[in-house]
């Protein structure tokens, strides 16, 4: 089968952002999302005003998305308050996600852990804008999310779904390109590895993270 490219399409997506140089690091190299993480038991965590002060170091750019683990309205209309954010991204149910949409009008992505090949989606309720496909946290994990591991892309092979979705956990500068050749992953989402240490970017690794995402061709 022909290769066909699609790097003028694949989305980057930047998350745990919490200082200037990671994020004006994001403008410089052409990510398509950047993301504040809304959950204390991260790292990565920051308040509304934190990432306010962030976002308004350039207007326009990369899409904002705000990242909540099952989150309340009360929460979710706090940060909303605070900071404006395109996006939001949460870990819950499907039908959670349909109400958040409703009741605050906004993009909604959801968190879809997968540990085998029957957890994949297969199909995806209207209300939610895009599907992340991340490894199941272990046991032992205090928040959820790719947790730095890295899925078996293998069991994405012949899944075509009809929506948007995006791949999650474990990837880095190395690894992105094969990650995507093997998946065709349309999007992928990058935190820890593109830092140099725990919620600090580093510019260099976002930089190759970017480029690499978007160099390859894939088995359409």
């Amino acid at each position: 089968m022909p290769t066909q490219p699609v790097s003028a399409v694949r989305g980057v997506k930047i998350c745990g952002l919490t200082e200037e140089a990671g994020f004006d690091a994001c403008l410089t190299h052409g990510a398509d999302w950047v993301g504040f993480v809304f959950f204390d038991r991260s790292p990565r965590c920051v308040t509304p005003a934190q990432a306010k002060i962030l976002s308004a170091r350039h207007t326009g750019g990369p899409k904002r998305v705000g990242l909540f683990v099952h989150p309340d309205d009360d929460t979710l209309a706090r940060v909303l308050d605070g900071v404006s954010l395109d996006v939001l991204q949460i870990y819950a149910s499907f039908e959670r996600a349909a109400e958040v949409h409703a009741r605050f009008g906004v993009p909604i992505w959801l968190s879809q852990p997968v540990s085998v090949r029957e957890d994949l989606p297969a199909q995806c309720p209207a209300a939610v804008a895009r599907v992340l496909i991340e490894p199941k946290p272990p046991a032992s994990a205090t928040r959820p999310g790719g947790n730095a591991q890295q899925l078996n892309w293998e069991l994405t092979h012949g899944w075509k779904p009809a929506f948007p979705w995006m791949l999650a956990g474990g990837l880095n500068p190395d690894n992105v390109a094969q990650a995507v050749a093997i998946t065709g992953a349309p999007a992928v989402d990058v935190s820890s590895g593109v830092e140099s240490a725990p919620g600090i970017k580093s510019p260099d690794a976002i930089a190759r993270f970017i480029q690499n995402a978007r160099s390859v061709s894939f088995s359409a």
